[in-house]
């Protein structure tokens, strides 16, 4: 999970600092970790399953994995790690160092930016991945769904996480340890699947299927499929470590 620190439109990236308790939390593998919302409620953050291998509800999420995968807030990058261990065309994106950093260190590849940033092959993703909370980026699921469906290929897959409990809500929060240190303000959201649905009706998704693992929800949607006469989407793209680190905005996906 990234999504502490996306913004809706940033400017740039923020200037998050090594004593911020999520860095601290990524680096150190463990909790304990939370979301402060404004009335004082805790929402625990699972730091320790983000930060070991893939659980069997994480598997379930790869398997259904189609073409060249984006994960939106890879945090540490289990997933990613495990998508290259396959041999799949994976990258993460996180505006947080430590976790690309972690991301890296796994085997996997990743881009410190935001999801509402210029990123390689626009269009010509095959899956988006939004696990771990991270529908809440920016605050604005409608807004981030959307932006999905810029990024991906005509007929690509949104693979998202929900919370396993009908809620719609858009709070302020902070991420803290719990101990009195925490970090900056920003816009969250908590969707359940019934909530994640209405969102994916008004931008014409379609379900491709619901499911649950590991006491943890899961939904598939599919963008609409490219018209006969559009230009077939190229879902063969690379991320090269190279290019990871250092792309241009508008840069494809390069070749290994």
């Amino acid at each position: 999970m990234s999504g502490p620190y996306e913004t809706r439109r940033p400017a740039g990236l923020l200037p998050w600092t090594a004593d911020d308790p999520y860095v601290h939390a990524l680096r150190t593998g463990r909790g304990p970790l939370f979301l402060r919302r404004g009335d004082g409620r805790l929402l625990p953050l699972d730091v320790e399953r983000w930060c070991a291998r893939p659980d069997e509800a994480d598997l379930t999420v790869l398997d259904r994995c189609e073409g060249a995968v984006l994960d939106v807030g890879c945090g540490p990058g289990r997933l990613v790690a495990e998508l290259a261990a396959r041999g799949r065309r994976a990258l993460g994106i996180d505006v947080s160092e430590a976790a690309v950093a972690h991301t890296e260190r796994l085997g996997g590849r990743a881009l410190r930016r935001s999801v509402f940033q210029p990123l390689p092959a626009e269009r010509r993703w095959g899956t988006a991945l939004l696990i771990d909370g991270n529908l809440g980026i920016g605050g604005d699921p409608h807004a981030l769904l959307g932006r999905l469906v810029r990024l991906l290929a005509p007929g690509g897959l949104v693979i998202a996480e929900t919370v396993p409990v009908d809620v719609d809500e858009r709070v302020q929060v902070r991420v803290t340890d719990g101990r009195g240190t925490a970090g900056a303000p920003f816009p969250w959201a908590r969707l359940g699947t019934p909530a994640l649905l209405r969102h994916a009706r008004e931008l014409d998704l379609a379900v491709d299927g619901q499911w649950s693992a590991g006491g943890r929800c899961f939904v598939a949607l599919r963008t609409r499929s490219a018209s006969s006469s559009a230009e077939p989407p190229n879902r063969t793209a690379v991320i090269s470590s190279q290019r990871a680190r250092n792309p241009s905005a508008d840069s494809p996906v390069a070749s290994r």
